[in-house]
């Protein structure tokens, strides 16, 4: 196939594979964004601008490995009660909604930082809803604090979100070093987060108002509701989280720290069948066919299109940091990340590893702008309209697009000072 053919090619299968990505769907067919990056992914196989190997080699499979494994972890402590008894805990003894908020958020924020924020997303939001029920108090301002949290919280480390997994892997930045450099960051996004949320709702803030909900002040609220407790397997998960969370401070291969930490948990009683439902398989298949397709265009596009003499001129923080945070809510984060994957190693080596940095912050803000900027803003917007709170569109960006603007700007200044 000649040079022109392979170019136009890969730049079809590539723009309709992101377009399908923007959309969230093909249009009049019911394929999602797994099938878009699968169909993608066979595309350029089928049209020869890959061979198989060269495909297979384009996987990261460390990522891949990565993220199944703390998808294991934190289904295990979901199974456990984990999250019901440490928010029935934490939540269940404030009043004041001042309070709940804060407690709320810092509550989200950590565990996004330890664990995958989508999942603290997915098993904290229905006990969210269920305190402020017994309280009777608006739970709108604390579900918006709980997602605008989670996606800053989860900027700390590389295990918060699965961006950063990506970005460990294809930078090689230490778990411990990118911690150093982005925690700081994020407990700032916090602090203007919690601020924003408070200025926002500061009417149903300083009011009892169960948003539609009857309260139900007869129930004590430190009575969580926590599912089936298996306290042996509470016991164990949080030992094998811990000691997982100590061994990728130290500098272990993270891959093989959460698999190793899969492993021993799945060595249990426990029905195996009854975890792997919480493991978001699609997640990992629109990986896959994402790094071929970025692959292909890597190979054929890039490589002739001059994008070394831009990269070498371009600031590693504030036109990273703007650009990714425009690509992040046009196409969501992950495929945005694997697109600069090309640009920040053409930089030159004394940039990069600031340019890796700005991106896994500016991808992971960018989430907040809107609902539909990340997943966790997904799952607490559904989890909560099952149980009978609607949040509307404006609701979440009245926090959303002040949080996003104020830490996009106040996290590329850190960053800017930081690298020297």
């Amino acid at each position: 196939m000649s040079g022109s053919a392979a170019l136009w090619l890969t730049l079809l299968w590539f723009g309709l594979t992101y377009l399908g990505l923007a959309l969230g769907r093909v249009p009049w067919l019911r394929t999602d964004r797994t099938g878009v990056a699968l169909v993608g992914a066979a595309g350029v196989l089928g049209c020869g601008l890959l061979s198989f190997d060269e495909a297979v080699q384009a996987v990261d499979f460390a990522t891949i490995a990565l993220l199944l494994g703390m998808m294991v972890v934190v289904a295990f402590l979901r199974r456990a009660g984990f999250f019901a008894r440490l928010s029935g805990f934490a939540l269940g003894r404030v009043r004041s909604p001042k309070g709940l908020l804060a407690v709320t958020m810092i509550l989200s924020g950590t565990l996004s930082a330890v664990l995958v924020n989508d999942v603290v997303c997915l098993a904290l939001t229905p006990l969210v809803v269920h305190l402020t029920r017994r309280l009777g108090l608006d739970p709108r301002p604390h579900l918006v604090g709980l997602a605008v949290a989670s996606n800053l919280g989860s900027a700390a480390t590389l295990t918060g979100n699965p961006q950063n997994m990506i970005i460990g892997g294809l930078s090689g930045i230490s778990y411990l070093r990118f911690t150093a450099k982005l925690a700081p960051a994020a407990l700032i996004g916090l602090l203007i987060g919690y601020v924003v949320v408070l200025a926002a709702y500061r009417t149903a803030l300083r009011a009892k108002d169960a948003g539609g909900l009857a309260p139900e002040p007869d129930v004590k609220p430190d009575r969580v509701p926590a599912g089936r407790r298996h306290t042996a397997l509470l016991v164990k998960g949080i030992v094998v989280t811990g000691a997982a969370v100590a061994l990728f401070f130290a500098g272990h291969t993270m891959a093989v720290v959460a698999l190793g930490a899969a492993a021993v948990l799945l060595l249990d009683r426990v029905n195996p069948a009854k975890v792997y439902p919480h493991i978001d398989w699609g997640l990992l298949l629109m990986f896959a066919g994402l790094f071929v397709v970025v692959r292909a265009f890597e190979v054929h596009v890039l490589s002739v299109s001059g994008v070394d003499g831009w990269a070498a001129r371009a600031d590693p923080v504030w036109a990273l940091s703007g650009l990714s945070a425009v690509l992040s809510n046009v196409v969501s984060n992950v495929p945005a990340v694997l697109l600069f994957k090309p640009v920040v190693a053409a930089m030159p080596e004394a940039a990069r590893e600031t340019a890796w940095l700005a991106l896994a912050l500016s991808s992971t803000f960018a989430g907040n702008l809107t609902v539909l900027g990340s997943v966790a803003n997904l799952i607490v917007v559904e989890q909560a309209r099952k149980e009978g709170v609607t949040i509307g569109f404006w609701d979440y960006c009245r926090v959303g697009i002040p949080v996003t603007l104020l830490t996009l700007v106040v996290g590329a200044a850190w960053l800017a000072v930081a690298r020297y």
